[in-house]
């Protein structure tokens, strides 16, 4: 029997396959178990035509067996067989697809549509195998065949006795190597593992001997290892079922069953699109913060299917970086696969399904913010600052969809507040949103720049978080109105009148200001008298768009580049340290020095930045005291 070689182009093929496609070997068994499904599948087709054959489904099935003396796997269906032309055809050439072709011929759209590539997903039996087994025999053919490779090397087609229609994959595993141990794939525990993983939904039995322990008859104290038959998978996935038939517990049992969280999810979506592209999905809205969700080693993605084959574990193309904390599964017969079925093609289906689960994403936060407010506050406890980086990054180009899921603690409420609320209450004559960072609301409540805006019975949003002025920087405005920091060097609260009088006010306090920023030197922009301050004597405001506390942020990044805030000392010139400063700057220069050192490293203390040199600014105090 002479052995046939593989077309050139198919051999170089095999050889990479074996050697380097796949990542995981065990992935094999998904392919071969995907081929014995689609060999059932045409049996069903073929059923729908031909009147002379019925098909009953609970006579169909996929059997998985190991013998260890042997080293052999074998992966047996009752589907529909290959004739020696197709063995050629399937087998000889590694891209040609039978399923394919035969779903191409029978314009299959619906229904229990073709999963495999067959060629394709077959030879991936020889990443563990050292020679291939295959008998067959066609449900138009009475005549069995025997297809047998070792490899690239070529294959035998022989006829060959088999009592009934369908297909075994015998598979002679490889000897062990330091870094493989193929024994594993003969071990029950590991193949139930594989099949469970790649094929649970696959929608016929995949059926293994399993060994269970039983009472011995003769003392039912005493047990024995006893082999039977199981169904492995669970064959129809919770995505696929009607959303009418499950309740709550069903989906929390599924986030379980994923280890998609220790938590229970806030949120469940399941959709069923029927559209330019074909997908169910169901996403689960986690409420607590895995514990490595805000470092580089957090993988984000959704779990992907075909056709209830495990594809990909985790598929990032699928979320935005702002939605990563979803968890989930997506399934699609529409999706174009490439050779390794692990790596998808960037295509156009795959954009479509990731920009549809982005919109169905952020309209669920929506209606729950709009309709279960506590729940939505649990949520952004925990993913909050996801969405603000998602505002912040790639230069602002996501803001829109995230504005609206925003919040942020106001001084007026005393609560999270949305920026929509914010700007529904503001007053007439208000020009700017306001904020005001620190390390904490009871910090912010206490700065001195917050107490004029206070006074005129406006609002401030509260920022604790070292992204949240990075976002709003980004955002600009929201509803047209702009926002402001309370630190900024012009608030906008000042009427003609006042202006006028803070104009004087800066031409009488020139030369003193003038003096008081030349001790300072380069360590501040300018000096100048407060439009915001009423109780307190001083206070640090910044120019640009650099602010204090951003400059404190990126004072404490590894890279840090220096980059400083243009800091601007106000005093407070109905204060009565301002007076003490005016008889000092006339009578005594060093004790204007001292005041002004004094009154510079409270203005750095109250905005939580470090004095430059401690010992001086207490022997300072020292000299006040006595």
């Amino acid at each position: 029997m002479a052995t046939k070689q593989f077309q050139a182009e198919s051999k170089r093929l095999l050889e990479m396959m074996i050697n380097s496609i796949y990542s995981q070997k065990e992935i094999f068994l998904r392919e071969l178990i995907s081929n014995a499904s689609d060999a059932i599948d045409k049996m069903y087709y073929k059923a729908l035509t031909d009147d002379s054959l019925t098909f009953n489904k609970d006579d169909y099935y996929i059997k998985v067996s190991a013998e260890k003396d042997n080293r052999t796997l074998t992966i047996e269906d009752t589907g529909i067989g290959m004739t020696e032309e197709e063995l050629e055809s399937n087998l000889g050439t590694i891209a040609k697809s039978g399923s394919l072709a035969f779903k191409n011929e029978n314009e299959i759209k619906d229904g229990h549509d073709i999963i495999g590539q067959f060629g394709v997903g077959f030879y991936s039996s020889f990443m563990v195998a050292d020679v291939v087994t295959v008998y067959t025999k066609s449900a138009d053919s009475g005549q069995a065949y025997k297809w047998e490779s070792n490899g690239a090397d070529g294959y035998t087609i022989e006829p060959a006795e088999k009592s009934s229609t369908g297909t075994e994959v015998i598979i002679t595993l490889r000897e062990n190597t330091e870094d493989e141990n193929y024994d594993d794939f003969l071990e029950e525990h590991r193949l139930k593992s594989i099949i469970k993983k790649y094929s649970d939904f696959i929608r016929y039995p995949i059926k293994m001997d399993v060994t269970i322990q039983k009472p011995k008859e003769e003392n039912e104290k005493e047990f024995e290892d006893v082999q039977e038959e199981q169904t492995i998978n669970s064959m129809v996935p919770i995505w696929r079922k009607n959303k009418n038939e499950l309740t709550t517990e069903d989906y929390e049992a599924f986030y379980n069953e994923k280890h998609y969280g220790f938590d229970k999810p806030l949120k469940h979506i399941h959709l069923s699109v029927d559209g330019a592209v074909r997908y169910q999905a169901i996403l689960y809205i986690p409420e607590t913060t895995p514990f490595d969700y805000y470092t580089k080693e957090y993988e984000k993605g959704l779990e992907l299917y075909s056709n209830g084959v495990l594809i990909m574990e985790k598929c990032a193309d699928l979320l935005p970086d702002y939605f990563s904390f979803v968890k989930g599964i997506v399934d699609s017969e529409d999706l174009s696969l490439n050779i390794s079925r692990e790596m998808l093609q960037h295509d156009r289906q795959l954009k479509l399904i990731a920009k549809n689960i982005k919109n169905k994403i952020k309209s669920q936060l929506q209606t729950l913010l709009k309709e279960e407010r506590e729940k939505y506050e649990k949520f952004y406890q925990s993913f909050g600052r996801q969405l603000k980086f998602g505002v912040h990054m790639d230069f602002g180009s996501h803001k829109d969809d995230l504005k609206d899921l925003l919040l942020f603690y106001s001084s007026k409420e005393k609560k999270l507040i949305t920026l929509s609320e914010y700007v529904s209450r503001m007053p007439e004559d208000q020009k700017y949103i306001y904020y005001a960072t620190g390390d904490s609301y009871d910090r912010i409540e206490k700065l001195p720049q917050t107490e004029r805006l206070l006074d005129k019975g406006y609002e401030i949003l509260y920022f604790t978080e070292d992204i949240d002025e990075f976002a709003i920087k980004t955002l600009m405005s929201y509803d047209d109105k702009p926002f402001k920091s309370v630190a900024s060097s012009d608030l906008g609260i000042e009427s003609e009148e006042e202006q006028e009088k803070e104009e004087t006010e800066e031409k009488e306090n020139k030369e003193l200001f003038d003096e008081i920023k030349n001790l300072l030197s380069d360590k501040i922009k300018d000096v100048r008298a407060s439009k915001r301050l009423k109780t307190h004597p001083v206070c640090l405001a910044a120019d640009g768009e650099v602010s204090i506390e951003m400059e404190k942020i990126l004072q404490q990044m590894p890279d840090n580049q220096n980059i400083k805030a243009d800091k601007i000392l106000e005093i407070n010139i109905n204060h009565d340290v301002y007076q003490s400063l005016k008889k000092a700057y006339d009578n005594d220069k060093e004790k204007l020095k001292l005041y002004t050192n004094l009154l510079y490293n409270q203005a750095l203390l109250i905005e939580g930045l470090p004095v430059e040199d401690p010992v001086a600014f207490t022997n300072d105090m020292c000299k006040v005291m006595a």
